[in-house]
């Protein structure tokens, strides 16, 4: 869970570079770092996220758990939808680069232009459901 949190976290900064360096000047340095590699971080959170959609429908027993159990609910499908959508807009240059059928080539920028406009907010969300998940990771006595 603290290995899922702190790569959502690094996939949220990664969506809303301007705000992170707003709020953090001094995280110029990290996000330059990582920065030329968003393209295969975006790829393989994709990937992941996909991968992860049979876990997730799995888990809607834990709505039967309580409170406790619709909070790792929420926090997973948080997970899953933001790491395949920042994936897919962050990865799409190289994700392209495998695609070589024009009208597929298409498809996927008529897709990026649907959730383009959710970039920010999806960022955001993927920054704190990543916060989330390593503190739970770290403490789960607050769940259980």
């Amino acid at each position: 869970m603290i290995l899922n949190g702190l790569w959502l976290f690094v996939l949220g900064c990664l969506a809303v570079p301007n705000l992170i360096l707003a709020k953090r000047p001094d995280a110029k340095q990290i996000l330059d770092k990582i920065t030329p590699y968003q393209g295969w971080i975006g790829l393989v959170s994709a990937v992941f996220g996909i991968i992860r959609i049979p876990g997730f429908f799995s888990s809607f027993g834990q709505l039967s758990h309580g409170v406790k159990g619709i909070i790792l609910f929420l926090l997973g499908a948080a997970f899953v939808v933001t790491q395949i959508l920042l994936g897919f807009i962050l990865g799409i240059g190289v994700i392209k680069s495998f695609v070589k059928d024009p009208t597929a080539q298409g498809k996927l920028d008529n897709a990026l232009a649907k959730v383009l406009p959710y970039q920010a907010t999806l960022g955001l969300i993927a920054i704190f459901d990543g916060i989330a998940c390593v503190i739970v990771g770290l403490v789960p006595s607050l769940l259980f």
